[in-house]
C-alpha cells in the first residue's frame, strides 16, 4: 500500500550497519529522509548513495537525518558503507517489514523475491509523511532537487 502525503509514517526499529538500533521515535524533533535502495554494491545504488554522501551538508543544514535502507544484511551494509565512505547510517530491513510498510518492495526483481524499490520519503519532526516517491524503475534516482525543496519548506 502506498503511503500518502499527510499521513503518519509507519513506525520502525531497524539495526544499522554499526549494530545500533534505530527507530523513527528516536528521530522526533528532526526531519528524516529515508532512501530505500535495491542492493548494495550495484551501479545505480552506489551512484545514488555516493551523491548523497557528497551533498550531505545540504541535508544537515535542513535539519534532516538521512538513512539508507535495503534488505541487505547489516554485514553487507557495513562493508558497503566502509568502501564507499558513506557518512550517514545504513539500515538493514532484512526481514522486509519496513519496505512492505512503506510500499517499497518488489515482489520480484531480476529473479529475486523481496527487494526494496528505490524510494524516498521525507518525514517531518512530528512523524508525518511530507514527501513520497516510489520508483518502479530501479535505474532511476529520486528527485533530489524536489526533496531539498520540501525539506527547505519544513524549516
Amino acid at each position: 500500500m502506498a503511503l500518502e502525503i499527510g499521513q503518519l509514517a509507519p513506525s520502525f526499529t531497524l539495526i544499522d550497519s554499526d549494530k545500533n538500533e534505530v527507530s523513527l521515535e528516536q528521530q522526533k524533533g528532526k526531519n528524516v529522509l529515508l532512501l530505500f535502495f535495491p542492493l548494495a554494491f550495484t551501479g545505480t545504488c552506489t551512484q545514488e548513495l555516493c551523491s548523497m554522501r557528497d551533498d550531505i551538508a545540504s541535508y544537515n543544514a535542513a535539519n534532516a537525518n538521512v538513512f539508507g535502507i535495503s534488505v541487505d544484511s547489516r554485514f553487507v551494509l557495513a562493508k558497503f558503507k566502509e568502501e564507499q565512505k558513506l557518512n550517514f547510517p545504513l539500515l538493514s530491513d532484512f526481514n522486509k517489514e519496513m519496505s512492505k510498510a512503506y510500499g517499497s518492495l518488489y515482489e520480484s526483481f531480476i529473479g529475486m523475491n523481496g527487494v526494496s524499490k528505490r524510494s524516498a520519503f521525507i518525514i517531518d519532526k512530528n512523524g508525518i509523511v511530507r514527501y513520497a516517491e516510489v520508483l518502479e524503475n530501479a535505474a532511476e534516482i529520486p528527485d533530489f532537487d524536489k526533496i531539498k525543496e520540501v525539506l527547505a519548506g519544513l524549516n
